[in-house]
């Protein structure tokens, strides 16, 4: 810690200590419990205070700026309904193991247990969502908790911190040492490690690699590159991580997650060695642990993860490897490639990838717009470096299969499927690097948790697309509801507002598209026109999956 320090608030300690965090961005909903830490942020140089119109919108946008920067995205909400409101964002972090920290006022400490104004046990509440929960029990302690709170959040598998900040610690005074910025290291492969990794692959006939998590950077990303192309290898994502690896790429043969294509899912299952990188392998990109069965897969798996506490939790590998991704990728980068008999196998997967990523023919009996002709022709227009973000619900299915992703970063899609993530985390993206294209796809259902956000893109200048796809239901539901209940719909009919009239009312640029043929000229026009704008896709209902229709 420094040697000298001058008297301060406790909400002034505490923005110092993000500040030499190297903080530059805070998500916020105001509340009278925190007010010291806003008072500081109105002097605070280089930090930029984004205020959102909903806890949820806000930890949202943390969890996208910590996805796209790889350090901990901050965010301060007001206790009690605050905290609970925000608390999807944490879910999220947690699942998509997205570097977090959530700030929540809280009561007084002498209030604590008495039922005070919005008293929540935070360390209940949170327990198991975060990977760390604590609240601040004295002024001193201030710089010591942030700086902890920073290395909980990066290291081993990143994830989510909650810190509660009492009124009487925040409003209190004194002069208290600061922390230095914090230092993370993750572990790196030892050289037996990587020999005997090397002696596996050697003697493997069918190898897929599947790629996933978090810890990238753009090192790690073309060493990882460089070993894929050097030996051959078929490469696959884990869900919602297309963008870890140039899905134009000739070893890139798809993603495991839903609407996984059957030919890679079986793949994956006749796979004699799986070089899993990243991932923990989880329900979705398992398909229910089936594709990798837990506890002894069929497969010999090579599991690699920056947390010991992933290695051995769900899957017995062969060869479990705790290493972070920069690190292992380093390490992949002095391995002796292997002569693979695999080329007709790899050629083969990529193949079939480009058949399933392919679009089809429009359909006669589909009306209103075909949303793959839509993703195809963002596929072709967009900039490499543009990045799309999404919410849940069907229509993501039409994304992750259709466009091709071409760079780390971006790619902004909940792992855990939340609902509204998408149009909170664009704003992120967009106000993080205005430069770079944004484009957000919701369903109808899916944008309206959070469209209140259109204020705070327009407030703060965010220009980026959301294109709306409305067909009046909440189609993963339906889907679900026609197979096991058929004919029977129950709550899963919407009844929406004029998306038109409603973006306009923000001062947003607003378009409906009836026709596939008019999309092209209504996202142009959305591009040029300086805020943010909003696109309707009225959507043929009948149209539930990009292969599957509703009948009646």
């Amino acid at each position: 810690m420094s040697d000298t320090a001058v008297s301060r608030n406790g909400g002034r300690i505490l923005v110092d200590a993000l500040v030499r965090n190297a903080v530059d961005t805070v998500y916020c909903v105001p509340g009278e419990s925190y007010l010291p830490v806003l008072d500081a942020l109105h002097d605070a140089q280089g930090v930029r205070t984004i205020v959102t119109r909903h806890e949820g919108a806000a930890s949202n946008m943390a969890d996208a700026y910590g996805k796209l920067t790889g350090r901990p995205g901050i965010c301060f909400v007001t206790r009690g309904p605050g905290a609970t409101h925000a608390s999807n964002g944490v879910h999220t972090a947690r699942e998509d193991s997205t570097p977090m920290i959530l700030f929540v006022g809280q009561v007084e400490s002498g209030f604590v247990g008495r039922g005070g104004f919005q008293e929540v046990d935070y360390r209940q509440m949170f327990g198991g969502l975060a990977k760390w929960v604590t609240e601040i029990d004295s002024l001193e302690r201030i710089p010591e908790i942030v700086a902890k709170a920073f290395s909980v959040a990066l290291a081993g598998r990143p994830g989510p911190v909650v810190i509660a900040l009492p009124e009487n610690v925040l409003f209190g005074s004194g002069a208290v040492a600061d922390a230095p910025a914090v230092r993370v290291t993750q572990a790196a492969p030892a050289a037996d490690t990587m020999d005997e990794l090397r002696a596996l692959l050697a003697a493997a006939q069918r190898p897929l690699v599947v790629v996933g998590g978090t810890g990238w950077d753009a090192h790690a990303s073309a060493a990882f590159k460089r070993f894929i192309v050097a030996n051959n290898l078929p490469v696959a994502a884990s869900f919602r991580r297309q963008d870890l690896f140039d899905n134009r790429d000739p070893h890139y043969v798809g993603q495991l997650g839903l609407g996984v294509s059957p030919k890679l899912a079986e793949r994956a299952r006749e796979a004699d060695l799986l070089l899993v990188v990243g991932s923990r392998l989880a329900e979705t990109t398992s398909s229910g642990y089936t594709i990798v069965q837990s506890p002894a897969p069929r497969q010999t798996l090579v599991h690699v993860h920056p947390d010991p506490q992933e290695l051995g939790r769900t899957y017995q590998a062969r060869l479990p490897i705790n290493a972070g991704m920069r690190e292992f990728a380093h390490a992949l980068d002095k391995l002796e490639p292997v002569i693979s008999p695999w080329r007709a196998w790899t050629e083969a997967a990529r193949a079939d990838y480009v058949v399933h990523s392919t679009p089809p023919q429009p359909s006669a009996e589909i009306k209103g717009v075909d949303l793959a002709q839509v993703v195809a022709h963002l596929n072709d227009v967009l900039p490499d470096d543009a990045v799309i973000a999404n919410g849940a619900g069907n229509y993501t299915v039409w994304v992750h299969r259709f466009y091709r992703y071409r760079r780390p970063a971006t790619e902004l899609a909940p792992t855990n499927g939340a609902m509204g993530y998408g149009f909170p985390a664009a704003i992120a993206a967009k106000l993080q690097d205005p430069a770079r294209t944004v484009v957000c796809f919701a369903g109808d259902g899916c944008f309206m948790m959070y469209p209140q956000e259109l204020a705070t893109a327009v407030q703060f200048g965010a220009p980026l697309v959301v294109i709306v796809v409305n067909n009046g239901m909440l189609g993963t539901i339906r889907m679900h509801q026609e197979r096991e209940y058929p004919g029977r719909v129950s709550a899963t009919d919407l009844v929406n507002p004029d998306f038109v009239a409603f973006a306009k009312a923000f001062g947003a640029h607003a378009e409906r598209v009836e026709r596939t043929e008019d999309f092209p000229a209504a996202f142009e026009r959305a591009q040029r026109a300086g805020v943010a704008a909003l696109i309707e896709l009225r959507m043929d209902p009948r149209q539930i999956t990009p292969v599957s229709r509703l009948n009646g």
